[in-house]
This record gives structure tokens, C-alpha cells and sequence, in this order.
């Protein structure tokens, strides 16, 4: 059984919207970010790319969680 998560309305509109943020905002920059490290040339010395990646793990793992929280969100 998943578990519920009380929101309000406005905390509701909150989430979605920073959820609309990192999707059509973030993810974006970041993705560009990481093509313009790779170029680069060398990964494994290349500290822009690193820092590229892990951002977008951040930004992965929070979408994941806002859309957890979304779809078992109830309205008080």
C-alpha cells in the first residue's frame, strides 16, 4: 500500500508547480550542461560534467518524489 500525503490545495499547486519547473526548465539546462561537458573531451577529468551529472540525478530523484507525493496526495 503506498503511502498517503496530506495536502493542501495551495500545497498541491506548490508541487506541480515545481514539478512543472524541473521538467520543462531544469532537466533541459541541465541535459544542454552535460552535452557541453562531454565535448569537452575527457570525462574523467572533467569537473563540469561531474557536477552536470550529479545535479541531474538531484533533479531525477526529486521529480520522482513530487510524483510520488502527487499521485498519492489527498486534499484536506
Amino acid at each position: 500500500m503506498s503511502k498517503k500525503y496530506l495536502l493542501t490545495a495551495e500545497g498541491l499547486q506548490k508541487l506541480n508547480d515545481e514539478l512543472k519547473e524541473l521538467i520543462t526548465k531544469k532537466r533541459p539546462d541541465v541535459i544542454e550542461r552535460i552535452r557541453e561537458a562531454a565535448a569537452h573531451g575527457d570525462l574523467s577529468e572533467n569537473a563540469d560534467y561531474a557536477q552536470a551529472r550529479e545535479e541531474q540525478s538531484f533533479i531525477e530523484g526529486r521529480v520522482q518524489e513530487i510524483e510520488d507525493i502527487i499521485k498519492n496526495a489527498e486534499i484536506i
